[in-house]
């Protein structure tokens, strides 16, 4: 829908471009409006490891209204409440960390969905319905498939499962996690490991065989990612930046 920039995202990676997004962590909403009007193509709002609360969360979502970048927020958990508290808000598409099975996916999908469409959504439209001004039946033709429901791969036990996980009925995308998925085959950070780089290509294949989104989280490697058939990249956090812009700054007015 307009209200989330979903249809920009997905026009994008229909033309074969790759969508660059920001990870948010700061609570500010300050700092997603910036992000958009630096370019990004999509926000990805850290709800697992930033320190949102649920009023911060739709602030967010809703500084991006009106810029064309599409707002994709991360849940804490594949847990019913958790989603049910950012669901609402419409976002354009729900980021469900350490899906490790078939069945947290099938979970995922459930909790992302009314009844009317299989799943288990509680209802309260809210911001998606415009708080009732917008029209009731275009709203629950979306709801079908809004937001994308999105999955992290980021352990080696999802990875074992991944046949099982990519047949669950309802799942649109599926996200690399590089760094916990190095973390849990005792190979932090060696994403050049012969055994992780082969790991991570037959992960993406099996992903884009399926035909479904596929994403990453990354700060290098760009091409290597394109390569294995990565549709879109999150590229930075913001905390990250703001400390890479720091050190820049000192680093110029030392003269050094």
């Amino acid at each position: 829908m307009e209200l989330n920039g979903l249809e920009n995202f997905l026009e994008k990676i229909r033309s074969g471009r790759t969508p660059l997004g920001a990870a948010i962590t700061f609570t500010d909403p300050a700092v997603t409006e910036l992000s958009c009007a630096a370019g990004f193509d999509f926000m990805w709002l850290d709800g697992e490891h930033g320190a949102f609360q649920r009023e911060t969360a739709m602030l967010h979502l809703m500084a991006a209204r009106g810029t064309g970048v599409a707002t994709f927020y991360r849940v804490p958990a594949c847990d019913h409440t958790e989603i049910k508290n950012i669901i609402d808000f419409a976002p354009a598409g729900i980021i469900v960390p350490m899906v490790l099975t078939a069945q947290d996916a099938a979970r995922a999908v459930s909790f992302c969905r009314y009844p009317v469409h299989g799943g288990t959504r509680g209802f309260g439209p809210r911001r998606g319905h415009l708080y009732g001004a917008g029209d009731f039946e275009s709203y629950l033709a979306a709801s079908a498939r809004e937001p994308l429901v999105m999955i992290q791969l980021e352990h080696v036990e999802a990875a074992r499962n991944l046949d099982a996980i990519l047949d669950v009925p309802g799942v649109d995308a599926v996200i690399v996690g590089p760094y916990d998925f190095t973390m849990s085959m005792g190979k932090p950070g060696q994403f050049d490991d012969p055994e992780i780089s082969a790991l991570f290509g037959e992960c993406c294949r099996k992903v884009r065989a399926k035909g479904l989104l596929l994403g990453c989280y990354t700060e290098s490697g760009f091409d290597v990612w394109r390569r294995r058939g990565v549709q879109f990249m999150a590229i930075k956090n913001d905390t990250n930046a703001m400390l890479m812009g720091y050190e820049e700054m000192i680093r110029r007015a030392q003269g050094s």
